[in-house]
């Protein structure tokens, strides 16, 4: 997203955007996840209306709820099929409200882990500006005029499983750009790890990244000619 905004605001200084599992704006059922998190942050007894640093503590447990809400939307149904099922931590049943299933200990340790090493208010105005995010907006809602301010190449990644920002909003840019006669180049990877794909190495994703790469490192001694020229 950051990257797109820069295409369209700085367009003379991008040569080549790459814009991976990303979306032109939130959707509701995005803004939607990050508003649950931010509440469950806001609501938390140690946020202290966001002074909690004033009382030398942090407001924990919801950024560990906020964590576990957010981290459930970046993997796949199918990739937390295969990684947890219903495999018992316990081994067998014990009918309290413990962990008891690998993937309830799993987000219990993502969140823990997240909720001593991220700040409370960082987490609710990152959010929010996701949720602000609209590059169309300024254009009368038309992404392709939006777009049409940028001089950069583009290349575009998707994955087949990523729910929270799925292909077909990756495809949504991809027709702006195309529309607005842009260079573009978009590739969909067929990968189980939902969202967090773009993070894993994948075999399919990797040769991507890299042939791009190369067309920009190509592209640096016409850059370097023609600025030497000037």
């Amino acid at each position: 997203m950051q990257a797109l905004q820069w295409s369209i605001t700085y367009p003379e200084r991008l040569r080549h955007c790459m814009v991976i599992a990303s979306a032109a704006k939130l959707s509701a059922q995005n803004i939607a996840f990050n508003e649950v998190a931010r509440q469950a942050i806001s609501k938390d007894p140690e946020f202290h209306n966001g002074r909690y640093y004033d009382h030398d503590i942090v407001p924990k447990t919801g950024l560990m709820l906020a964590r576990m809400v957010g981290h459930i939307t970046y993997l796949s149904d199918d990739g937390m099929r295969e990684k947890f099922g219903r495999e018992m931590k316990t081994g067998k049943l014990t009918f309290d409200f413990n962990p008891q299933f690998e993937v309830e200990s799993y987000l219990q340790y993502q969140g823990e882990r997240f909720s001593t090493a991220f700040d409370a208010n960082t987490y609710l105005l990152m959010t929010k500006a996701l949720d602000y995010f609209d590059p169309a907006a300024d254009f009368n809602d038309d992404l392709a005029a939006a777009l049409a301010q940028a001089k950069a190449k583009f290349m575009l990644v998707a994955f087949t499983t990523d729910w929270r920002f799925s292909p077909e909003r990756s495809r949504e840019i991809l027709d702006a750009l195309v529309s607005a006669g842009k260079e573009v180049s978009y590739a969909e990877v067929d990968a189980p790890q939902g969202h967090d794909a773009f993070l894993i190495p994948i075999p399919r994703y990797m040769e991507i990244f890299r042939a791009y790469m190369k067309r920009v490192a190509a592209d640096i001694p016409a850059i370097k000619e023609n600025s030497d020229a000037r």
